[in-house]
């Protein structure tokens, strides 16, 4: 049995900041999770996990708007219907919520929190600001020292847009200094009704050049010490293992998007009535998982690349991105950036991928570069 990951949004699309790039904006905001939702949600994503590790990815919206107790019946679900699996919890928010009552709850049952952040004050509160129009950085900060403070284990995650792609060594110095290792950098785009990316998505050059500056500090200074996901998931290519991100797999599908009233759509990014698979009050995750629509859909990413993506030198390594970012002509919009930093970073990625093989650390790969450039 093939497994499924879940991004389960308990509030639907309501949230309490108002960012001007969200997919969200403007979308009808139905009820919360009820608890025979929640139950069902629970009891079924742990039945369709074939290993002993169940993981739970709640997001939003704003999923903290589900309230405190809310997420205390999560755990006595999981707890009720778990059997003795492992159960792995990820909380992706904003932030602006986490008081110490949540920080207690999070540290006690080993929460992974994901910390939406777009940089210092002046490129996160750009387009990131509350509902009234408000700055948030110094909100989400507060929230960020609590958890620290509290051992809160948390990640930090990026939207690159076309503004702080312009800042990228500025940008990743602030970040790997806030308390945690671990950076997620997630390119912002959207198609407008030309299927060209609008004002606010980051350019293919600038996501190239973004990730190349970043790369060019991380490689000299962080080594080891800083984990941004999009490197490692290409070290991982390099040394032959599949890709960490769903975005630059070989194919996508079985990672699903659950709303409030358990509707369950094929990916986060298709949640569109003819992307629906399903309800949980009228099929199983399991059966849902299964099912022909879902396999189809999984495999169109492969299917549907065109000759040039195949014959590209780059495509193990980016497998033709996101679907959701692809032009008329089956491209990816970001094809270009993407290109570029591949080719770019490979003799490192090479240096990295041999001293693994030979059972060293790529941190060796720093001290190379100080005696003498790659």
């Amino acid at each position: 049995m093939t497994g499924c990951h879940v991004m389960a949004k308990p509030a639907g699309s309501r949230c309490n900041l108002r960012c001007r790039y969200c997919f969200y904006l403007d979308k009808p905001q139905y009820a919360m999770m009820d608890d025979a939702t929640l139950t069902l949600f629970i009891r079924q994503q742990i039945a369709a996990q074939p290993g002993e590790d169940v993981q739970f990815a709640w997001q939003g919206g704003e999923p903290t708007l589900c309230g405190l107790d809310f997420f205390h019946r999560v755990v006595e679900l999981q707890q009720q219907y778990g059997h003795g699996k492992r159960i792995h919890n990820a909380l992706q928010t904003n932030g602006i919520l986490l008081n110490d009552a949540w920080c207690r709850f999070l540290k006690e049952h080993d929460w992974l929190v994901g910390i939406s952040l777009d940089g210092p004050p002046e490129l996160h509160d750009r387009y990131r600001q509350s509902r009234s129009g408000r700055p948030t950085h110094h909100q989400v900060m507060a929230a960020i020292e609590r958890l620290r403070r509290h051992g809160v284990a948390f990640n930090l995650l990026t939207v690159i847009n076309r503004h702080n792609s312009q800042q990228p060594q500025r940008l990743y110095r602030y970040l790997r200094q806030l308390g945690t290792p671990f950076i997620q950098f997630i390119p912002l785009l959207e198609l407008d009704a030309e299927q060209q990316p609008d004002a606010l998505s980051v350019t293919a050059k600038g996501w190239g050049d973004f990730l190349r500056a970043v790369f060019t500090v991380w490689v000299r200074e962080d080594v080891g010490r800083v984990y941004v996901q999009l490197f490692d998931s290409t070290l991982g290519v390099w040394s032959g293992y599949p890709a960490q991100m769903c975005s630059l797999g070989e194919t996508c599908g079985h990672a699903f998007a659950l709303e409030a009233n358990g509707d369950v759509y094929q990916c986060d990014h298709y949640v569109t009535p003819e992307h629906r698979l399903g309800n949980l009050h009228q099929t199983t995750l399991t059966d849902l998982n299964c099912s022909p629509d879902a396999i189809t859909f999984g495999e169109m990413k492969k299917s549907t690349l065109p000759e040039v993506c195949q014959r590209c030198p780059a495509l193990r390594l980016c497998n033709g991105d996101c679907p959701k970012h692809r032009l008329a002509n089956g491209r990816s919009a970001l094809c270009e950036g993407y290109q570029d930093f591949f080719t770019w970073s490979a003799p490192y990625m090479r240096v990295m991928r041999d001293l693994l093989a030979q059972h060293r650390s790529p941190v060796e790969l720093m001290v190379m570069l100080r005696q003498q450039p790659i």
